[in-house]
């Protein structure tokens, strides 16, 4: 098994009309390449090709895309919001299995937010909020550090957007588990004093309230740069970590939830399991825990 990651933080390269800035489609182009020569030298036998919220939401993602499989012969399936929530929620559910009961899960990318509650592997609530990391990051911070003013107008904001969908999702029944996925959320739960990624996947990890909000108090004053200095903080994600940090501070809040564990599964996972529940013809059971 092998992985390779690269990070084009596509939700910050959009203009004030929210088109993916000129250039951003070669790059994809030329990462899509790179990724497809890796998968054939490594003997993949099938490549599934997707893209989220950046391309969802670009009001040129068609020409983007249409570029992209022009110059690379791939097709990015892009998935909608609510897909994206409940492959990420199937990925958890198998993580923990079923006598985990309701399971409410909380999910930050660069561009969304996806919030779901369910007994099953399909959640009877899913959102798909546009209140990523990213987003946030480009449409609220133009300073750095951020002034405190721009991050009690922004906390505000998050408050307001998640009344309705925190509603719904505390109608749906009190959760047995909390959870959250997500890099942005293991790495403020590695900030707060969780385990190391180096300590495999299965150590129980947790993110408090509490710790959150004594986290961003200290972040929120560091440049961008003195922020990847952090251990556990990659200089590509440096920049939006205020953001997702306020993020997942308001979602929790408006949830009321003290305490989320840590699910490393999320929505690549997902894809994964729904796509072996297909070729297998039915359901594949999975649980870790």
């Amino acid at each position: 098994m092998s992985s390779t990651k690269v990070a084009l933080r596509l939700s910050e390269q959009m203009d004030e009309t929210g088109r993916l800035r000129d250039g951003v489609a070669q790059t994809l182009v030329a990462t899509v390449r790179e990724f497809s020569e890796i998968a054939r030298t490594s003997g993949c036998g099938e490549m599934m090709a997707f893209a989220t919220s950046a391309l969802r939401d670009a009001t040129n993602s068609e020409d983007v895309l249409c570029q992209v499989r022009a110059e690379t012969g791939v097709e990015l399936d892009v998935l909608t919001g609510v897909d994206e929530a409940r492959l990420t929620f199937l990925a958890v559910r198998r993580w923990y299995g079923w006598s985990a009961g309701r399971i409410q899960n909380l999910d930050i990318g660069g561009g969304s937010l996806e919030l779901c509650s369910g007994v099953d592997e399909d959640p009877d609530v899913a959102f798909s909020l546009q209140l990523g990391a990213g987003r946030l990051t480009r449409d609220w911070f133009h300073e750095d550090p951020p002034g405190r003013r721009r991050i009690a107008a922004l906390r505000d904001w998050l408050d307001a957007e998640l009344v309705e969908p925190s509603k719904a999702l505390r109608a749906a029944g009190t959760p047995d588990l909390a959870v959250a996925s997500s890099k942005t959320f293991r790495t403020l739960a590695r900030l707060t004093g969780a385990a190391p990624a180096s300590h495999g996947p299965r150590v129980p990890r947790q993110l408090t309230a509490s710790g959150l909000r004594q986290l961003i108090a200290f972040i929120s004053r560091m440049t961008a740069s003195d922020r990847a200095e952090l251990e556990g903080v990659s200089s590509d994600r440096s920049a939006q970590l205020v953001a997702g940090a306020l993020v997942a501070e308001a979602s929790m809040r408006s949830l009321a939830v003290d305490q989320v564990q840590i699910c490393p599964w999320a929505l690549r996972e997902g894809l994964i399991l729904r796509r072996l529940d297909t070729e297998m013809g039915g359901e594949l059971l999975v649980g870790t825990r």
